[in-house]
């Protein structure tokens, strides 16, 4: 599998250096966007097979892979919503171009801002439970070992299995063994968000990138029917790949993906054919 996963790797990079230029280019973006979606997933199956070994928690692993490709979502869906709202209006190259750039970078520090925020106010709150749960070991370790027991016995174990349990963890690491079965936490592998906040960032600008050059790349008659096209064909790929992610059936996600990105280009396209009429 480690060498697979090293070949797809290896490909997926050394394509990536030779996307088409020119007329090409937004068919080179797009096989290239579908090679990472595809990396993304060799990524977690080589992280989550049971044949390897694990170390930590693999929804944890997970967790910036999923906001990777929903920030990709979102970039996909948002530029592709201004950039047909504008090209509807107008024809020029310079108002789809300053648009969809300045909505790209918008949209890119949005999410890092929100994602920071968000994951930040949760990995606080994990702190302070575990503060919570440190202090009352100190204060009252033998009460915390009953505790211990009783969530034990409630999963179903037998007393004397659940107290041998709790005091060899116990032992072993008294807050991890609490923070885990009380709080749901593993200490060791609290929330990053730098990391969620740069995924998220980094992936909405890559998929932003697909239609803005999707529309700026065809001739004049082409940019729309072109960017359309490619943007639900991405939403295809990143809804199959969100439902991978989560283990769940594609059909439903893919659909409720290219039937919303669908919609929000319709509104838009209507939008910006009225108001570009209304301005001339």
């Amino acid at each position: 599998m480690c060498g697979s996963f090293a070949s797809k790797q290896s490909s997926f990079q050394t394509q990536e250096r030779f996307a088409v230029p020119g007329r090409g280019l937004w068919q080179g973006y797009v096989g290239w966007f579908s090679r990472g979606l595809t990396y993304i997933v060799a990524a977690v199956s080589a992280t989550s097979h049971p044949a390897e070994p694990h170390v930590g928690s693999v929804s944890s692993r997970l967790n910036w892979l999923r906001a990777g490709v929903l920030g990709a979502n979102d970039g996909i869906v948002s530029i592709a919503g201004i950039v047909v709202g504008v090209a509807a209006a107008t024809v020029e190259r310079g108002p789809i171009l300053t648009a969809g750039s300045a909505g790209l970078v918008a949209g890119a520090v949005s999410m890092a801002l929100g994602e920071y925020v968000s994951v930040s106010t949760q990995r606080d709150s994990e702190r302070a439970l575990l503060g919570k749960e440190r202090q009352e070991l100190r204060d009252d370790p033998a009460a915390e070992l009953e505790e211990l027991v009783t969530l034990y016995e409630a999963k179903g174990l037998s007393p004397a299995t659940a107290r041998t349990v709790a005091e060899e963890l116990t032992d072993h690491n008294p807050l991890v063994a609490h923070a885990e079965v009380e709080l749901g936490i593993n200490p060791h592998e609290l929330t990053n968000p730098l990391q969620a906040a740069s995924s998220s960032a980094l992936s909405f600008a890559i998929g932003a990138l697909l239609p803005l050059i999707a529309i700026l790349v065809p001739p004049t008659a082409w940019r729309i029917p072109v960017t359309v096209v490619a943007v639900l064909l991405a939403l295809v790929l990143t809804g199959a790949v969100s439902a991978g992610l989560g283990g769940a059936p594609k059909a439903r996600p893919v659909a409720r993906n290219v039937i919303g990105g669908g919609l929000a280009l319709a509104v838009t396209y209507l939008i910006g054919h009225l108001v570009g009429a209304a301005i001339t």
